[in-house]
């Protein structure tokens, strides 16, 4: 725990000014505070006596403590404005981190986590640090200035009296920090729960013409209402524990009170002459010291149940930020040139050592040839991309780009001479422009309209509300189709030296596939392409397919010759066009 709030502490150093002046405005606004009791004292001691109240020394009393309540009521307001921009500016900091974070790690990192912990931590575990430890830090740190500065007003009014005070508090730290303990293990699986929670949510909201498809709503209550089940049930024990921490310290609170009232009381009537001589006023001061001392200690004791869901959450960021990055490659050097020419030697790569996948892999291909490759589903068809643009690192072999190892180059420099359209097509909020122009924005609108013309996207685009200038997203109201033709216009207006076209027009009717065929065969001359197809149909005027299985190449060359073949290439052709 301490080491967790060190690195929250780290990441507060550079807003250091309002920390201090959150100290300063706590000092002066406590100091007032613990003074108020003072003059109610006093003014009790005026009020004494039959006939004998001394209404000029009163009136003055009530003045100067009214001016000390708004006074100390002004520094409490500008220490609480103080904490926030601290936690907000520090948050702000932590969520930037952790969000340029997921853009360093590698892919394998996102692949293995589901998007909605992802979110989960950017957005709700960072939300309660904020709530819960920074702020409640300011809570705790202005708890401790109230307890010891009680405690030296108790010593002034009557040392033994106050000297029980002590040795009762002890009690509440013993109950405090037993509750405390037991908590902080379920608030640990609720934070973890919490991002299972928001997963499954986003997950069912996102697909929802699929849940209503396969008409999976009922199993998907039923799953929600498993995840819903414990989170609650972890939720509540975790909340009946933190829920305790404060009735039991205000008991113990009370016991305090109690005994400070009895003690004072007879002390005031002169039955304990060993306590020393005590004024009603004194007593009163003595009580509302007893009462103000106690009350932190409730506080504290909320704050530490807050801080025990705030340090569950922190840990979930900082496992993030301690994700090993890709490495740095600054002292690598700038691929300036691209012929497009590509070689794989002898590459090895798997998912995980226990599943095999590529094994001494060897490609060859040449400046300006369109590479097809086909096989069934998890053969390495796509892999094979993943390796080529470093998604992943290969675990064996060499991969050449224009003669040069893609390891010995920037990530920057190789990614920006491929072009890619996947399966999958995306778009974010933004205007159609923009998103045609994603990787070359300092592209012209009249680039722009020419790269959607060439995908016969101009038509539809123009019928938008406010043509190209239409803000769209993911749930735009846009065909998967419109989208994926949006996705192809973006290569199309980068013209890079190697294409790579992943089902590029899977969700494309049957005509505007053949148009967009006939775009792509412009687009791709003088260019290397790789084509990733299950429609073999679309390829078969490549120069080379290649036919993998289990991650190896087990037949290559043109259409009409692996058909003279009879092999798998044959057996996979002919059942997309025979019954």
């Amino acid at each position: 725990m301490l080491k967790v709030l060190k690195r929250v502490i780290a990441y507060s150093s550079p807003y250091l000014i309002y920390f201090i002046l959150t100290i300063v405005f706590a000092l002066a606004g406590i100091s007032l505070s613990l003074a108020v009791p003072v003059f109610i004292g006093e003014a009790v001691d005026c009020c004494m006596g039959k006939d004998s109240v001394d209404f000029t020394r009163l009136t003055r009393i009530i003045v100067f403590l009214t001016s000390v309540i708004i006074a100390s009521t002004l520094f409490q307001w500008l220490m609480t404005l103080c904490t926030n921009k601290l936690a907000f500016l520090t948050v702000r900091d932590l969520r930037t981190d952790i969000f340029n974070k997921m853009q360093r790690v590698p892919l394998k990192y996102i692949d293995g986590h589901t998007k909605g912990e992802l979110t989960s931590r950017v957005i709700n575990d960072i939300e309660i640090i904020s709530d819960g430890l920074l702020q409640g830090l300011a809570q705790l740190f202005s708890g401790v200035i109230t307890i010891i500065g009680t405690l030296i007003f108790m010593m002034t009014i009557n040392v033994k009296i106050a000297v029980v005070v002590v040795i009762l508090t002890p009690l509440s730290f013993i109950a405090a920090s037993k509750i405390t303990k037991a908590s902080h293990n379920s608030y640990m699986k609720q934070s973890k729960l919490r991002g299972d929670m928001v997963s499954l949510v986003e997950e069912m909201a996102g697909n929802q013409k699929l849940v209503k498809a396969f008409v999976y709503g009922d199993r998907a209550e039923k799953q929600f209402e498993e995840v819903n089940k414990e989170y609650g049930k972890i939720g509540a024990k975790a909340t009946f524990f933190s829920s305790m921490t404060n009735p039991t310290t205000r008991f113990v609170n009370g016991v305090i009170y109690a005994a400070v009232g009895l003690l004072g009381a007879l002390g005031v009537i002169g039955q304990f002459t060993f306590l020393g001589s005590m004024t009603v006023g004194k007593l009163s001061s003595f009580l509302a010291y007893s009462n103000q001392y106690t009350k932190p200690f409730n506080e504290i004791s909320g704050v530490i149940a807050e801080l025990q869901n705030a340090v569950a959450s922190a840990q979930r960021v900082f496992s993030v930020l301690d994700e090993v990055e890709i490495s740095d490659d600054s002292d690598k050097e700038e691929l300036s040139s691209c012929d497009g020419s590509l070689n794989f030697k002898n590459v090895f790569f798997s998912y995980s050592p226990e599943t095999k996948l590529i094994q001494n892999f060897n490609l060859n291909v040449k400046t300006g040839q369109r590479i097809a490759i086909v096989g069934p589903t998890g053969c390495g068809k796509s892999t094979i991309i993943n390796l080529l643009l470093r998604f992943y690192a290969i675990n064996r072999g060499s991969i050449e780009i224009s003669g040069r190892n893609i390891y010995e180059i920037t990530y920057e420099s190789l990614r920006n001479k491929f072009g890619m359209v996947l399966q999958e097509t995306w778009v974010f909020t933004g205007t159609v422009a923009e998103n045609i122009a994603y990787g070359a924005p300092d592209a012209t609108r009249e680039q722009i309209i020419e790269a959607a013309k060439s995908v016969y996207a101009h038509g539809f685009i123009k019928r938008l509300p406010n043509g190209y200038d239409t803000v769209i997203s993911e749930d735009c109201g846009l065909s998967q189709g419109q989208k994926q033709l949006i996705c192809i216009a973006r290569i199309m207006l980068m013209s890079p030296p190697v294409l790579i076209l992943d089902e590029a027009t899977s969700s494309i009717d049957l005509r505007t596939e053949q148009r967009i065929q006939k775009a792509f065969i412009k687009l791709m001359e003088g260019r290397t392409s790789f084509i990733i197809a299950h429609r073999l149909s679309t390829i078969k005027n490549s120069d080379v397919i290649l036919v993998m299985k289990n991650g190896d190449i087990i037949e290559q060359g043109s259409h009409e010759e692996l058909m003279k073949k009879n092999g798998f290439y044959y057996e996979l052709y002919n059942s997309q066009f025979t019954s």
